[in-house]
């Protein structure tokens, strides 16, 4: 008999043919695994799925053969439902490859893209299953965020981890310290080798820790899911934080399918006919849920996006004028934000044109990065030049202005306010939404009345787009503009990165598309800015002047997601991510705060 499995996981599709030979009730089963196939959904499950159907029914010989079809995964449920076929969860399922095909394990270790696991068996006993709970710590999520952070591919950790020398403390409960913890290793010039290792050692440590909470783990354990595939370095450090050697441990060779194989196992109930199997995923077979909850489309159609963006450019966009990078007079006044993973260079002349800018990653040292900022800044103008005035602000101030001896130095909102009053002379309120941070400046009268900022919870940031972005298989800038033309954005409410996890996976089970995705985002950072951090009791404590800057805002629909939920216009420059050296830029040039 033909057995399909389809694990529809929150990144990922897996699926597994197996052909089913024997006598059920006297365990003289044979199963053989015919065809697998996994790849990421991008959020298209249905689309992708359709694709690799029809290359895993190439290994039925039969095409009048019967295939008895089960899913699982934390997106099947939804897709389940809508194809009308039998649903299994997901440990459940890779519980029943172990009674069925590996009666002697004690104990299931397995680690996905967000979750991790252990089931325990014991003879004449129900198996006992533990899952993480809402924090992603230990999961493959958390790997790639460190492979971001390094700046490498995911399957590079591996070779790196095995040259290491040293391990080192890092947090592995959250996502968000841990990245503290990876950062400060990186400005302490800790290789990346060390790094790596140090941080499989966290995700094995956090899994032994937050699931076998103190039961014994005993020869044999079963490890599967898709890092304990491509990363055998994590295998080692699990095995010695369980005291255990490989030959305690059984790697099946189809480690990333076993929920898939055990969800194929259990598959029962009417068969599916090969040409039913073959149509699945079609649009006209399954159809689509109608979305629980969407918000109103951020535009129209393209068209109505470029007259808007046409509208903003003239008014806020005066920034160059007719300066260029030949035949320049100063006098130049030169201004840098130096964040903690970013420095951001701008040089002006007297009337406030941009002569040059620079964008680059400090890979943990901000004096050179500044230097190098510098460097190329000369290569381009092709000339020295007499800088009448400099100033720096952010995360490095006071260590560039001592090292470089800048004129000035000044907070990070007075240099946004400062850059803001330049566009906007009336400005009433400023945000800026960086990659982890948020700032938020009341005006009144011209002058600062009070400045509100986000704390520990980074949800709402420029990061907090660009890790789901990724993680749906899209560049931050393609994922932006899918936004601004969505038709149904879908709520997502205002939750932190992991939660967000479980809201996404809900999106997506109930037929939502990815630029609906997409809008969504752009709605829970404002929604979160403006109930979350500000706690606004009316809109109308904004004024009727605001400004918006910070990386974040390069991503329109999120401006345009302002607009509609305050019912106010929003103004933005040309270079929002640079605004804070721009603000520094005219402070050096004599601006007053």
């Amino acid at each position: 008999m033909y057995k399909l499995g389809i694990d529809i996981g929150s990144t990922t599709i897996k699926m597994a043919l197996v052909e089913v030979q024997g006598d059920d009730v006297q365990s003289t089963k044979e199963v053989r695994i015919l065809a697998t196939d996994y790849r990421r959904h991008n959020a298209e499950p249905m689309k992708v799925g359709q694709e690799m159907i029809e290359g895993i029914l190439k290994a039925v010989s039969d095409q009048h053969s019967a295939i008895n079809v089960g899913i699982t995964g934390s997106v099947g449920m939804g897709c389940a439902q809508r194809l009308g076929i039998g649903f299994h969860q997901e440990v459940i399922a890779a519980a029943e490859v172990v009674k069925q095909l590996y009666p002697d394990v004690h104990c299931l270790v397995d680690i996905g893209g967000e979750d991790s696991k252990m089931i325990f068996f014991e003879e004449g006993c129900v198996p006992e299953m533990r899952m993480n709970g809402n924090c992603a710590g230990g999961t493959g999520a958390f790997i790639d965020q460190t492979a971001t952070l390094l700046g490498v591919e995911t399957s590079e950790l591996n070779e790196l981890a095995a040259k290491a020398e040293h391990i080192y403390p890092i947090a592995s409960r959250c996502g968000v310290f841990s990245k503290t913890d990876i950062q400060n290793l990186i400005s302490r010039s800790v290789s990346k080798e060390d790094i790596a290792a140090s941080m499989l050692h966290a995700v094995s440590m956090q899994v032994v820790s937050a699931l076998a909470r103190g039961t014994e783990v005993h020869p044999k354990i079963f490890l599967c899911g898709g890092p304990f595939a491509y990363i055998p370095e994590l295998r080692k450090h699990l095995l010695q934080a369980l005291e255990m050697t490989e030959e305690d441990c059984i790697v099946p060779e189809y480690t990333q399918f076993i929920p898939a194989i055990g969800t194929a196992l259990l598959a029962e109930g009417e068969p599916l006919t090969y040409t039913q199997v073959r149509s699945l995923f079609s649009n006209d077979h399954c159809g689509v849920a109608p979305l629980s909850g969407t918000l109103p489309p951020l535009f129209a159609d393209e068209a109505e996006y470029q007259k808007w963006l046409s509208e903003k450019e003239k008014k806020y966009g005066n920034l160059t004028g007719e300066a260029g990078l030949t035949g320049i007079a100063g006098p130049f006044y030169l201004g840098v934000d130096s964040g903690s993973t970013t420095t951001k260079l701008v040089l002006i002349n007297e009337q406030g044109q941009l002569v040059f800018t620079d964008y680059s990653y400090n890979n943990g040292n901000s004096l050179q990065a500044f230097h190098s900022a510098l460097q190329r800044m000369r290569d381009a103008l092709g000339q020295d030049i007499e800088i009448a005035g400099s100033c720096s602000t952010g995360y490095g101030e006071q260590l560039l202005k001592t090292a470089f001896r800048l004129d000035h130095g000044i907070v990070e909102t007075m240099a946004h306010f400062m850059a803001a009053k330049h566009l906007q002379p009336n400005v009433s309120f400023v945000l800026d939404i960086g990659g982890q941070d948020m700032k938020a400046i009341f005006v009144e009268n011209g002058s600062i009345q009070r400045i509100e900022i986000n704390e520990a919870c980074s949800s709402g940031c420029g990061s907090f787009i660009m890790t789901f972005a990724r993680q749906l298989g899209y560049e931050v800038s393609d994922f932006a503009h899918m936004a601004t033309l969505a038709q149904h954005p879908y709520d997502l409410g205002t939750r932190c990165t992991v939660f967000m996890n479980s809201k996404v996976k809900q999106a997506m089970r109930e037929g939502a598309q990815v630029d609906d995705i997409a809008a969504g985002f752009s709605y829970s950072v404002i929604k979160n800015c403006l109930y979350k951090v500000l706690k606004l009791q009316s809109f109308d404590q904004l004024g009727e002047h605001i400004m918006v800057q910070g990386g974040t805002f390069r991503n329109h629909s999120v401006v345009r997601a302002l607009e509609i939920l305050t019912g106010k216009e929003v103004g933005f420059g040309p270079i929002p991510e640079l605004m804070g050296a721009y603000g520094c830029a005219l402070y050096a040039k004599g601006g007053q705060l």
